[in-house]
């Protein structure tokens, strides 16, 4: 029998539909198609060049840059010669990608442009096993003897035989290391956490079987490759089902492509959705007269239908007839304007996302399907399925797989999409991979169906100093569903009480200052703001118990950003956050 990895599917599609497109990006303002079989022959020759560069089965490569052709075929390509492709945020410091480059080992490294060159230049002296650095299409030059631009690089591989692939492609086996998925790094350096061929393509199969993905499916990529979801959804799972990706041009221009590719398929982070949110709840509050009652009938309508559908259940009588109605009359436009008009699967994950967002995109006909996980479980624990899904839950266990809970409510999980291990960390690997069974560091519980729900991360489990434990996950996700709260942080370990820091959603604060007169940066402390907000926290304290209300808060005067408070996935660095703002969060204590 045929090895089955992600390399063997991309050319068991490029046999089957040669001319069939593949992948599409922007050339001169224009979307380019390219096809499965100019994908797998560019896949081919990047393969080839590795091995002209002396790379070697084991080895590892590095890419730091935004999505884009050359990321995917360099990804595939360095498994394909028997390695593996490690990503790395772009929004990372040079100091981190020393950090990462130098332990990988890795003797190739392909870069974005000048300004992600720059930093490997910063750090080059300290990389010794860097041989080779490669520059995307179009990132410009850069005149230095170990820079190469992509297609003088991909020539190289002209020397090497095409033979040389298959031989590589015929020695992987399925529990062999094809991907370093480095961590986001929330409580210290990152972790580069080794999964295997069989991780990937197990996990990418399972997927595409239950949401149904096929070869007429699309998917817009924008978020970071260096993160596993993106890449189930962009390489993966795409290679998998046959279906097309189009690359976005940046996270700037993401709303525009998305209004041009009108994808099947779309993940987003909570982030993504809730900025949907924010901008379709004010567009709908601006609705008047009739038109205002259709709208708020056809949201009652959706709500009614899909929560039949989470239960497995197809409406029909007076709602089937109503939904019927609200698609042709109100949800078709709606969903025109947002781009989503052929939309058939979304996504949530990589953070909580709370229930109430999810029940608003339901009353729009748009239900949000949240998975949960981690890298090193190469994506999915659980997942809220169609037909099968409980808002406020992260779903019932991916199937496959196994999940249960410790003695200590940790969350464990086993089945065949969990890691091999941390890379050259030993220890790390043991107290996290005990007896087959990944230790998610998640603490959850099971409903009477068996969906789990997330209480709160083990480390991060505060401890007041009347001895309450609190898990201030759940708070935080209720304070950011005011709806102007960009992020939220409770402070309470060791502490008489909990308090809260916030920031303020920007897009919020372009239109309170607008409201209010006043310029953005007082806008955090204009008495209104500040009536809104301690009305939103008043909700959130009737919601828990009296040991979990947030005593106190303080606006900070700028949003998180990626690199100081938040990691590139847009999780808190607790720890930084507590650091930073040291004065701030001792103002709250002080009687």
């Amino acid at each position: 029998m045929p090895a089955d990895t992600i390399l063997h599917r991309l050319h068991a599609v490029a046999a089957a539909r040669p001319e069939a497109p593949a992948y599409h990006h922007k050339v001169d303002g224009a979307w380019k198609s390219t096809s499965w079989g100019q994908y797998v022959a560019e896949v081919r020759q990047a393969t080839r060049a590795l091995v002209a560069d002396g790379f070697a089965p084991g080895q590892v490569v590095c890419i730091l840059g935004f999505n884009r052709p050359e990321w995917v075929v360099l990804d595939l390509a360095a498994m394909a010669a028997g390695g593996a492709p490690a990503g790395i945020y772009i929004t990372s410091s040079a100091e981190e990608v020393h950090y990462i480059v130098h332990h990988a080992e890795a003797p190739v490294v392909l870069v974005e442009n000048e300004g992600q060159w720059e930093k490997i230049r910063q750090v080059r002296d300290r990389l010794p096993a860097l041989k080779r650095v490669v520059m995307m299409r179009g990132g410009g030059k850069v005149d230095d003897p170990m820079v190469m631009e992509w297609d003088a690089w991909l020539a190289r591989g002209d020397t090497v035989p095409d033979s040389v692939v298959d031989e590589r492609m015929g020695a992987l086996a399925p529990e062999q290391l094809a991907t370093l998925i480095y961590t986001s790094g929330t409580t210290g350096p990152p972790k580069g956490v080794m999964l295997s061929h069989e991780n990937l393509a197990w996990t990418a199969g399972q997927a595409v079987g239950l949401v149904h993905l096929d070869a007429d499916d699309i998917n817009l990529s924008y978020l970071p490759l260096s993160h596993i979801a993106e890449q189930m959804f962009t390489i993966h799972a795409p290679i998998s089902s046959g279906g097309q990706v189009y690359f976005a041009e940046s996270m700037e221009k993401m709303p525009a492509n998305l209004q041009e590719v009108r994808p099947t398929v779309l993940f987003g982070v909570p982030r993504v959705w809730e900025k949907f949110h924010a901008k379709v709840s004010a567009k709908l509050a601006d609705a008047t007269g009739l038109k205002a009652t259709l709208v708020a009938w056809a949201r009652g309508v959706a709500a009614r239908v899909h929560a039949a559908r989470n239960e497995g259940r197809e409406p029909g009588g007076l709602d089937g007839l109503q939904y019927g109605v609200a698609k042709r009359v109100i949800f078709g436009k709606l969903h025109g304007a947002m781009g989503l008009d052929r939309v058939k699967v979304m996504v949530s994950g990589a953070a909580p996302i709370s229930a109430e967002v999810l029940e608003f995109f339901a009353t729009l006909d748009l239900p949000i399907r949240e998975v949960y996980g981690q890298s090193e479980g190469s994506g999915p624990t659980s997942f809220n399925a169609p037909g099968n899904t409980r808002f406020g839950t992260v779903g019932p266990a991916f199937p496959g797989c196994e999940v249960k809970l410790g003695p200590d409510q940790e969350i464990l999980l086993r089945g065949p999409n969990v890691f091999l291990g941390y890379y050259k960390d030993p220890a790390a690997t043991a107290d996290t991979l005990i007896e087959g069974w990944l230790h998610s560091g998640d603490l959850g519980s099971f409903d009477d169906r068996g969906f789990l729900s997330i209480i709160g991360r083990k480390k991060e489990i505060l401890i007041t100093s009347g001895g309450k434990n609190i898990a201030p996950k759940n708070i935080e996700a209720a304070l950011k569903d005011i709806d102007i709260v960009g992020e939220a942080v409770v402070i309470g370990d060791k502490r008489r009480y909990l308090a809260a820091l916030l920031t303020l959603d920007p897009d919020a604060v372009t239109r309170l200052a607008g409201e209010l007169g006043v310029p953005a940066e007082q806008v955090g402390d204009h008495p209104k703001v500040r009536e809104r907000l301690q009305a939103g926290v008043d909700r959130v304290n009737e919601q828990v118990s009296r040991v979990e209300g947030v005593k106190r808060f303080v606006v900070l005067p700028a949003p998180f950003q990626p690199g100081d408070e938040l990691t590139p996935t847009l999780k808190v660095k607790r720890k930084r956050v507590n650091e930073k703002y040291a004065a701030v969060i001792e103002s709250m204590y002080v009687e």
